[in-house]
C-alpha cells in the first residue's frame, strides 16, 4: 500500500477487516452478568416456548365440536397459571386463566367477556373459532432451533430471552483489554486550572466513555505531551497489559506529531490516510506486538473515526459479529456546489424529512454532534442538491 496516498473510506473499512481477528479467549459466566457480553459458542433451544399450550386469557376451556348456542356446561375443574391440568371431562369446561396449561382435549378457550355464568354452569351464545385464545406448543420458540449465533452480543431483551430458555451459564468471550492513549502538550485535564496556551482534553474521556459503551476495557488510560521518548515509553507499558491501543493526536505530519514515527520504530503501519472529511490522518497497524489505531487528534475527527473505524476494529478483535451502522436515505434540506475528493459526513439534525446541516462543521467543533441526530454521509465528489437523496446514519446506530 502506498501510505502517501489517501486510501478511500470503503477501501479502508475493507483494508481493517481483514486486517483484524479476534485476540481474546473465552470463559463462562452466570447469565446475571451477561449484560454487553459476546457469545462464544451458538445457542439452540433446549426447550419449546411455551413448553405446553396454554391459554392467552382469563375465560373457559372446552371442546369446539361440543359447542352448541344454548348448551349449559359444568365447570370440572379450575386451572389457575401454574398448576397441572386434568384431561377435560367431556361436555364440560374448565375456568382457566391466563397463562394456564390447556387440559389435554381441549381446543378453544372462551374468553370470560363471552360467557354466561349461571348455577355452576356457563353456556357460550357466539359461536367460538377452533383454537382460539390459545398459545400453542412452542408458539414463540421451536425447541432445536438456532437462536443466536456465536458472535452476538448481548443486549437487555436477549439476557431476557435465554432466560425464558433455563439457561443460566453462557459461554462468553473474556473482555477486550483497551489501551487509550492522549497526546499534546497543550492538553490538561477538566478541573485544572486553565493557563495561557491549554485546552480541556475532551478526546480522552469520550474515548473512554465510547469504549467503555460498547462493552470493552479500558484497562490504561494514559496522556503524554509532545514527546518522543515519552511517547515511546508509554506505548510500550500500554502494550504490556493492552490487546488493543487506540490512540488521539500525534498522527499527521507536524513537527510535534510522534505517534506514527515511534509506531514505524517499533511496529508496522498497514493504512495511513483515509480520503474521509473530517478524520483523513488515520494509521491501522501494531506497535510492540499490539494492535494499534491511532485517531485524529481533533474531536470531532476522533468522533468520526471512532464511529467508523475503532468500533471496527473493537467489535472484531473481541469476538464480536461485524455490524456496520444501519443508515437509511434522507433529502438533504440544503444545498453546496462546491464536491469535494474525500467522503465526508456532516453532523445533520433531521426536521421534517429532511437533513439540515449544523452550521459548524470544523473538525475540532464537538458541540455539532452534540446538537445532531447523525451523520448525512456525501460520497465523494458529489455535490449537495435540495432533495437529493443521501444515506444518513443516527448516532444511536453505533
Amino acid at each position: 500500500m502506498n501510505k502517501s496516498s489517501l486510501i478511500s473510506f470503503i477501501d479502508a473499512l475493507k483494508h481493517i477487516e481483514a486486517h483484524s481477528k479476534c485476540l481474546v479467549n473465552t470463559e463462562e459466566i452466570n447469565l446475571s452478568d451477561a449484560l454487553y457480553r459476546i457469545l462464544a459458542i451458538d445457542i439452540t433451544a433446549p426447550i419449546n416456548v411455551p413448553p405446553a399450550a396454554n391459554s392467552a386469557m382469563d375465560g373457559y376451556a372446552l371442546r369446539h365440536a361440543e359447542w352448541l348456542p344454548d348448551k349449559k356446561f359444568p365447570i370440572s375443574q379450575r386451572i389457575a397459571a401454574g398448576t397441572v391440568p386434568t384431561p377435560l371431562e367431556e361436555n364440560t369446561c374448565a375456568r382457566i386463566f391466563t397463562g394456564a396449561e390447556i387440559p389435554q382435549g381441549t381446543n378453544i378457550v372462551v374468553m370470560q367477556e363471552n360467557a354466561i355464568v349461571a348455577n355452576q354452569s356457563v353456556s357460550f351464545p357466539d359461536q367460538p373459532k377452533l383454537h382460539e385464545n390459545i398459545r400453542p406448543k412452542g408458539q414463540d420458540i421451536t425447541q432445536g432451533v438456532l437462536i443466536f449465533q456465536k458472535g452476538k452480543q448481548l443486549q437487555a431483551q436477549h439476557i431476557g430471552m435465554l432466560a425464558n430458555l433455563g439457561i443460566n451459564r453462557l459461554k462468553v468471550f473474556k473482555r477486550l483489554k483497551v489501551g487509550v492513549l492522549t497526546t499534546g502538550t497543550e492538553l490538561i485535564h477538566a478541573g485544572a486550572s486553565l493557563q495561557k496556551g491549554q485546552i480541556y482534553n475532551s478526546n480522552g474521556p469520550m474515548l473512554n466513555a465510547l469504549i467503555t459503551q460498547l462493552g470493552h476495557d479500558v484497562n490504561s488510560y494514559q496522556h503524554v505531551p509532545d514527546d518522543p521518548t515519552l511517547t515511546e515509553q508509554t506505548l510500550l507499558e500500554m502494550s504490556k497489559v493492552s490487546d488493543v491501543i487506540i490512540s488521539s493526536g500525534g498522527v499527521s505530519v507536524g513537527e510535534e506529531d510522534y505517534v506514527k514515527s515511534v509506531i514505524e520504530k517499533n511496529g508496522h503501519l498497514s493504512l495511513w490516510k483515509v480520503a474521509i472529511k473530517p478524520g483523513k490522518p488515520l494509521i491501522h497497524g501494531n506497535v510492540f506486538n499490539t494492535v494499534f489505531l491511532g485517531l485524529p487528534g481533533n474531536p470531532s475527527s476522533t468522533l468520526v473515526t471512532f464511529h467508523w473505524f475503532a468500533r471496527l476494529v473493537l467489535s472484531i478483535c473481541a469476538g464480536k459479529t461485524v455490524e456496520f451502522p444501519k443508515g437509511f436515505a434522507v433529502a438533504a434540506g440544503f444545498a453546496r456546489d462546491r464536491a469535494i475528493t474525500r467522503d465526508e459526513f456532516l453532523r445533520v439534525t433531521i426536521e421534517n424529512n429532511f437533513a439540515v446541516a449544523h452550521s459548524q462543521q470544523s473538525s475540532g467543533a464537538l458541540n455539532a454532534a452534540c446538537q445532531s441526530d447523525g451523520y448525512l454521509h456525501i460520497p465523494a465528489g458529489e455535490k449537495i442538491v435540495i432533495d437529493k437523496l443521501f444515506t444518513y446514519y443516527p448516532f444511536s446506530s453505533f
